[in-house]
């Protein structure tokens, strides 16, 4: 089994945003000088974020992923 890239990853939460909040305009990583990677994707035309850090890139799109699937199984618990 070939090993996922980060690229996958982000496609993977991207596909996990769109399915559940409907809009995105972004999801994707960068590197902060003190906070260290930073994933984040950014949900509709209202400017929500959902951000979440971590010491490598790959750590922080995992992150991210987790919330993403926290936020979806809290609303379809309700």
């Amino acid at each position: 089994m070939a090993q996922k890239t980060d690229a996958d990853r982000i496609k993977e939460v991207y596909k996990l945003c769109k399915g559940h909040f409907g809009d995105v305009r972004f999801v994707g990583i960068k590197y902060h000088a003190k906070i260290g990677w930073i994933a984040k994707a950014q949900l509709g035309d209202a400017f929500e974020n959902l951000t979440a850090d971590g010491k490598t890139s790959t750590d922080a799109i995992k992150s991210l992923r987790s919330r993403v699937k926290k936020i979806i199984k809290r609303y379809n618990e309700v």
